[in-house]
């Protein structure tokens, strides 16, 4: 046993000290980024945000809006091969580039994953577990990458430097980063494991970007300014899903109480999620997840919009002219307060419910 007596970081304890700049508009900055990945040998441009791979979010309606802004969407991994079949046939090829197939790590996931990419010709996988520690998982990425020698490889998730290495030599082209801190994962409270998001994402990416890799920010964000956060600390990507949830394009009905309505959002490792895919929860584990009713937002277009336009802002208090530069021209101060909470309830995206088509409606 021993006790890392240095101090680790959230987002929520630091800010960005704003620096001298020469753009005069938000306008000016370009959020567009270009990749060569590792092993790949592929290049990828778009904006480096992340639906994540959950069935409440990670969907082809969301999938074919985010498109729209060059983002990605991580598909849920539950989706059939014929459901992919229809996605491909119906103009789904068209944004294959702003797709991850996602897969776990049974012999069952990979077959599944080669009859995905072979109906859809995606040129990403994701790769994910919740303990990426595993040597059976660090195994399963030596074979994805054997079978699959020019696709991009997301794998994860991990939270320190070494096992970010390790992935990487062992094939991945980019690292999920993240125990923990997503807003419906309960795994610290069960396990006691973790690690704080921005120290994480920092030692990581330090990892990661001396071998030629590459890593994703996933969990932890409930703002923009968390996404530029973790931008700043070093991040390629960033995986979003509760800012996602609750829109439209998420996955799920809308459900009506009281003259309010919901949308139901939930962690993977739920007892929600696995009674809805694995017959419940295996009496050998418990449920490393939540399920919460998340106010029904509307369109996610509005929401996504907002996160890339504070992300700009940011960039334009440091003077970065691309979301390239923010990294090296951010520096964090340590803070005891973040905002000014007397209003803690007011919302800047829609602020008045939203009533869905009726088409929609379910009563809860």
């Amino acid at each position: 046993m021993r006790i890392d007596q240095e101090v680790k970081l959230d987002f929520k304890d630091v800010l960005i000290r704003p620096k001298r700049s020469t753009l005069a508009s938000r306008s000016e900055v370009s959020l567009e980024r270009t990749f060569k990945f590792k092993h790949a040998k592929q290049e990828w441009t778009g904006v480096p945000i992340i639906a994540a791979n959950m069935d409440s979010v990670g969907t082809f309606e969301m999938a074919r809006k985010l498109a729209e802004f060059k983002v990605i969407t991580a598909m849920h991994k539950h989706y059939s091969v014929d459901e992919w079949k229809a996605f491909a046939a119906n103009g789904g090829k068209d944004i294959m580039q702003y797709v991850a197939v996602s897969t776990g790590i049974s012999q069952a996931d990979r077959e599944k994953l080669k009859q995905v990419l072979d109906v859809t010709g995606a040129n990403m996988i994701c790769v994910d577990v919740a303990n990426g520690y595993a040597e059976a998982f660090v195994e399963c990425i030596r074979k994805i990458r054997a079978d699959f020698p020019d696709k991009v490889i997301m794998a994860g998730n991990v939270v320190t430097g070494e096992m970010t290495e390790e992935l990487i030599l062992s094939g991945a082209d980019v690292v999920k980063v993240g125990i923990g801190p997503g807003s419906v994962c309960t795994t610290r409270k069960q396990t006691g494991v973790g690690y704080p998001q921005l120290s994480a994402v920092m030692e990581c990416a330090d990892a990661a970007h001396g071998l030629g890799g590459r890593i994703i920010s996933d969990g932890g964000c409930t703002c923009p300014g968390d996404l530029a956060k973790a931008f700043g600390g070093g991040s390629d990507f960033v995986m979003m899903g509760g800012m996602l949830s609750g829109h439209d394009e998420s996955g799920g009905d809308v459900i009506e109480e009281n003259g309010s309505y919901f949308k139901l959002f939930y962690g993977m490792s739920s007892d929600t999620a696995m009674n809805k895919y694995a017959g419940g929860v295996a009496n050998y584990r418990s449920s490393e997840g939540k399920t919460v009713k998340v106010p029904y937002r509307g369109p996610v277009e509005e929401t996504i919009r907002d996160c890339l336009g504070g992300i700009r802002s940011a960039c334009t208090y440091v003077g970065a002219r691309n979301l390239s530069e923010l990294d090296r021209r951010c520096t964090f101060i340590r803070v005891t307060q973040q905002l000014n909470t007397v209003f803690t309830d007011s919302t800047k995206a829609n602020p008045k419910p939203v009533e869905p088509p009726a088409k929609k409606h379910k009563s809860g």
